[in-house]
């Protein structure tokens, strides 16, 4: 199993545990989804992935619908995608992906968690190269009308990085601008994806003492209960 692998297996331990927190990152990719394309996911590819996305998460049909018809206000602020980057306790670098309809609001924020943890929250580009941006795909197996091997060689083409099982499905990993091509691919082969996503995966990782993990994660846990953050990554060893 290779690095992806590694990072997915770790990640589950502590992603989005409250479902309220959630449904809201849900929520917020529905209406980023529909300003951009529309209310109709046969037309909006994204809106189509985070209805996917929604479904694996369990959260409800008329939630989901709720979502769409509110986005669908012109009244309903947009949000806009900020990224920040710093660094925790013993030098582990952090990334902070936000979702806000107030970026002054969410700057403060952010920084207030930095420096109340002994952070430091930095400038654009100071960590972001430690981190590869990946996109990912969880498809079925039930109907899967090739083995992995083939799967592999269909794929090549779309610079794929990693293919591998695991308890929730068939996971693909791949740069990060493969997102649109592998999506059309695996539509046009009928293959059912059960969800997708975008990650950051660090390009080195830092191994600390139980110590010094306990101090990053204050931050981290900090920054997760933001209700503008969507996702955090770190460059701690798991």
């Amino acid at each position: 199993m290779g690095r992806a692998f590694e990072f997915r297996k770790a990640r589950k331990m502590k992603r989005w545990s409250a479902m309220a927190k959630t449904f809201t990152r849900i929520g917020k990719d529905i209406v980023m989804a529909v300003k951009e394309g529309g209310p109709n996911p046969e037309s909006n590819s994204r809106l189509r992935v985070v209805i996917q996305n929604a479904k694996a998460a369990n959260m409800p049909k008329e939630n989901v619908e709720r979502a769409i018809k509110k986005a669908s206000d012109k009244n309903t602020a947009d949000y806009k995608e900020v990224l920040f980057e710093g660094y925790a306790p013993h030098g582990i670098a952090v990334l902070v992906e936000t979702a806000t309809d107030n970026n002054n609001r969410t700057v403060a924020n952010v920084r207030a968690a930095f420096t109340k943890c002994d952070g430091n929250l930095g400038t654009s580009g100071s960590v972001v190269f430690m981190f590869d941006h990946t996109c990912n795909f969880r498809v079925s197996t039930e109907e899967l009308n090739m083995d992995l091997e083939e799967l592999e060689l269909e794929l090549i083409d779309f610079e794929v990085e990693e293919i591998f099982e695991d308890e929730d499905g068939l996971m693909i990993y791949a740069p990060f601008e493969s997102f649109g091509a592998i999506q059309s691919y695996l539509d046009e082969k009928n293959v059912e994806i059960l969800s997708s996503d975008f990650e950051r995966i660090p390009t080195t990782t830092k191994k600390l003492t139980e110590e010094e993990k306990a101090d990053v994660d204050k931050l981290l846990e900090k920054l997760e209960e933001e209700d503008d953050v969507q996702n955090v990554y770190h460059s701690m060893e798991e």
